[in-house]
């Protein structure tokens, strides 16, 4: 096969290079197309533009394969922590024993914020979205480490970085919710993991002992291996769009979860419980809603069932329906939105019409049940997913960083007035 791609332009013949990905992916490089001819390609949405060349995630939404660093999501998330995929994210490789031990040791040691974070908190009313809470948190680390607003610092000083923003997440996240709720607020608990720690600042409260359940923990633990990377998705180009800048890994985090904020981006799994209210407040017949997702003409559409990117399956949807079984069995909640969602589930595995389709619940909807299990508001659910998605918006920023990547500044094609002479405002 050739090895370059032809353009003909206004007559005439351009020849742009071919490149080709470890796993086959083909692209054009038109990096020289305007300084050659002239034109600029016009890709709204950049549905056919790749930003980057990246080693960390490959997705193939056609075969349903997720995989992060080579490695299969389905092992991942059988046999690893959190944290341990965070490290291979950010890191390149999974941890030996010793390294393991000292990055969870680091992590642990960093949990704790200042003490002035509390007064950035208590500026918000409890009407704040936790989201909005969230990224001034994290943007606000640029105040309390001025260092890392260095684009030339050192690479232990800006590991020490990535080490404060996964140690503190939890403690944000945790106290967006508290501020939310008007509890006050629970310290990190170092004599826990990642995962039951955040549960205990979550849900502790100074009335009454609380204990972590090691179930809820570990399907927790999941979920957030499941959300830590997924290519170049909105707030990921986002993260490495700011970051291109030069502006610190806060900033950069920060315009992250901003974007992820967006109801077309992060809301998917809110929006599955909302659907699933409203069919209950209609009376709860599964089966007149399901009609309903199958009439091309009702503008009804059934929530967390398919994948714009997954085309088969989406491969992380049969790890996180187990894990949402488990919890269900455990906690024994007695909630019939639960229930609609399993009557929805059941019928579209075995309706033909979804199952031709490959309309399969998705990721989404297992994750939106489970955190309406835990008794997780809907508008703290894009704070979990960003708490998951942090690891790999750092990959990325740092993968960004070390190629020396240029800055990010898209064109466009102009479709305004051309020239035209003013009028004074009296002549208008």
């Amino acid at each position: 096969m050739s090895s370059t791609a032809e353009i003909k332009v206004d007559g005439k013949t351009l020849e742009l290079p071919l490149i080709e990905g470890t796993e086959n992916e083909k692209a054009i490089d038109i990096s020289s197309l305007r300084g050659d001819s002239g034109v600029i390609t016009i890709d709204p949405g950049f549905k056919n533009t790749g930003s980057t060349q990246s080693a960390i995630t490959f997705l193939d939404g056609e075969k349903g394969i997720l995989r992060y660093r080579g490695y299969s999501i389905e092992e991942l998330a059988e046999k690893s922590t959190f944290l341990e995929v965070s490290y291979l994210l950010i890191y390149g490789e999974l941890p030996t024993p010793a390294q393991y031990q000292e990055f969870t040791k680091t992590i642990t040691n960093h949990t704790l914020v200042h003490e002035d974070i509390k007064k950035i908190l208590e500026g918000f009313p409890s009407t704040a979205h936790p989201m909005g809470v969230l990224s001034s948190l994290v943007c606000a680390q640029t105040a309390f480490y001025p260092a890392s607003l260095d684009p030339n610092r050192a690479a232990p000083e800006v590991d020490m970085s990535i080490i404060r923003l996964l140690a503190k997440m939890p403690t944000f996240a945790a106290w967006s919710f508290k501020n939310q709720i008007g509890h006050p607020v629970n310290y990190p608990d170092n004599s826990l993991d990642y995962c039951s720690n955040f549960l205990k600042m979550m849900f502790a409260t100074p009335a009454e002992a609380y204990e972590v359940d090691p179930v809820v923990a570990n399907a927790l633990d999941k979920l957030l291996i499941l959300h830590a990377d997924h290519e170049q998705n909105c707030s990921t180009s986002t993260v490495r769009m700011v970051g291109s800048s030069h502006a610190s890994l806060y900033a950069s985090i920060s315009g992250g979860i901003n974007a992820l904020w967006g109801p077309l981006h992060g809301g998917a799994n809110q929006a599955v419980i909302e659907m699933l209210e409203n069919i209950k407040k209609d009376g709860g017949d599964t089966k007149k809603w399901m009609a309903k997702a199958k009439d091309k003409n009702d503008p009804f559409r059934l929530m967390g069932f398919g994948h714009r990117v997954y085309k088969n399956f989406d491969p992380r949807a049969r790890i996180i329906k187990k894990a949402a079984d488990d919890v269900l069995a455990k906690l024994g909640v007695n909630d019939p939105i639960l229930e609609i969602a399993k009557g929805l589930e059941e019928e579209a595995l075995n309706d033909s019409y979804f199952v031709e389709r490959k309309l399969y619940p998705n990721v989404d909807f297992y994750s939106g049940i489970i955190y309406r299990a835990l008794g997780i508001p809907t508008d703290m659910f894009t704070v979990m997913f960003a708490m998951g998605r942090l690891p790999g918006w750092i990959a990325q920023w740092k993968e960004m960083r070390e190629n020396k990547e240029p800055i990010g500044r898209p064109r466009q094609v102009y479709t305004g007035y051309n020239e035209r002479a003013y009028a004074p405002i009296d002549k208008r």
